[in-house]
C-alpha cells in the first residue's frame, strides 16, 4: 500500500514544481523519459504473459446484483470515491483560479491528501473491521469525507495554507476508510463459484465511479456558472459533493450489521 501510495503523493508535487520552472512547453517534454521508461517495462512484462484460453458464456451476470451487500458495497464506491476522484480532479482548478495556490502549492497539497488516504487504509485493517463490522466504518469516512468538502468553501487568496492540507486530510482518510471497507465487504456472501462474475461487476462499478465523479460535477459547474457568480457555482458544486457523499448514510440504516460480523466470525474460525 505505501510503494502505490508513493507516485500519488510525489508526482503531483513535482508536476507542479516542474509547471513553474520549465517555459513554455517544457513540462510536457519532462514526462517523455518517464512515460518511455514505463512502456518498456510493460512490453517486457507483456512478453512474459502466457495467453490464457477461456470459455465466457455471458459478459455480466447482473442477477449478483440482488445480493443486499454487493449491491450497497457498489453504492459507497460510486458515491464516496467517485465524488472523491471528482473533487480532487475540480479542486486542482479551484485552488489555482479562486483561492490563487501556485502549481507547486496544489501539487503538494497531495502529500496531504495521500497521508489521509493511508490513515484511512490502516484504520481499515483487519482488526477494526472484524470487530466492528463495515456500518461503523462507513458512517465515519463518508462524514470525513464530506467534512473535508465542506472545508474547501472556506479556502480563499487569503487563507492559511493548514486549511487547504486539513481539508484534503479529511478527504484522504474519508474516502479512503470507505473505499477499503466497501472493497472488504463486497464479496462476504458471494458464492465462491460466482466470484469471477462478481469481480466483474465490481471492477466495471469502479471505473464507472471515477469517470461518473469527475463527468457530473464538471458538467454541473459549466451549468451552474451560467447563471451564477464563478464563486457561488464553485461553492454549491463542493456542498453537492457533500450531500452525495452522505447518501450511502441513508442506506447503512437498512445493513444488517450483526449478519455481516457473524459471517466474519465464521470466516475466522
Amino acid at each position: 500500500m505505501l510503494v502505490a501510495l508513493l507516485a500519488p503523493a510525489c508526482s503531483p508535487a513535482l508536476g507542479g514544481v516542474l509547471v513553474q520552472t520549465l517555459a513554455g512547453d517544457g513540462f510536457f517534454f519532462a514526462t517523455l523519459p518517464v512515460a518511455a521508461l514505463a512502456f518498456v517495462l510493460a512490453g517486457l512484462w507483456l512478453r512474459n504473459e502466457k495467453p490464457q484460453q477461456t470459455l465466457t458464456r455471458r459478459l455480466l451476470h447482473l442477477p449478483l446484483l440482488r445480493d443486499p451487500l454487493l449491491r450497497f458495497s457498489m453504492l459507497v464506491y460510486l458515491c464516496v470515491p467517485g465524488t472523491f476522484i471528482g473533487v480532487n480532479v475540480m479542486g486542482m482548478f479551484y485552488l489555482q483560479s479562486i483561492a490563487r495556490l501556485t502549481p507547486a502549492e496544489t501539487g503538494a497539497l497531495n502529500a496531504s491528501l495521500v497521508t489521509g488516504l493511508f490513515c484511512g487504509h490502516h484504520g481499515n485493517g483487519g482488526r477494526y473491521f472484524n470487530h466492528t463490522g463495515p456500518r461503523a466504518l462507513i458512517v465515519l469516512g463518508c462524514l470525513l469525507q464530506a467534512i473535508g468538502m465542506g472545508l474547501l468553501i472556506g479556502i480563499g487568496p487569503d487563507t492559511p495554507f493548514t486549511l487547504p492540507v486539513l481539508a484534503f486530510t479529511l478527504m484522504g482518510a474519508g474516502g479512503s476508510l470507505c473505499s477499503s471497507t466497501a472493497q472488504s465487504s463486497a464479496f462476504l456472501t458471494i458464492p465462491h463459484d460466482a466470484m469471477p462474475d462478481a469481480s466483474a461487476l465490481w471492477n466495471l462499478n469502479r471505473q464507472l465511479s471515477f469517470f461518473l465523479g469527475a463527468l457530473v460535477l464538471a458538467a454541473l459547474l459549466s451549468l451552474a456558472q451560467r447563471y451564477l457568480p464563478p464563486l457561488t457555482a464553485w461553492h454549491g458544486i463542493f456542498l453537492f459533493a457533500a450531500g452525495v457523499t452522505l447518501l450511502p448514510l441513508l442506506a447503512v440504516i437498512r445493513l444488517n450489521n450483526a449478519k455481516v460480523l457473524r459471517q466474519l466470525q465464521q470466516e475466522n474460525v
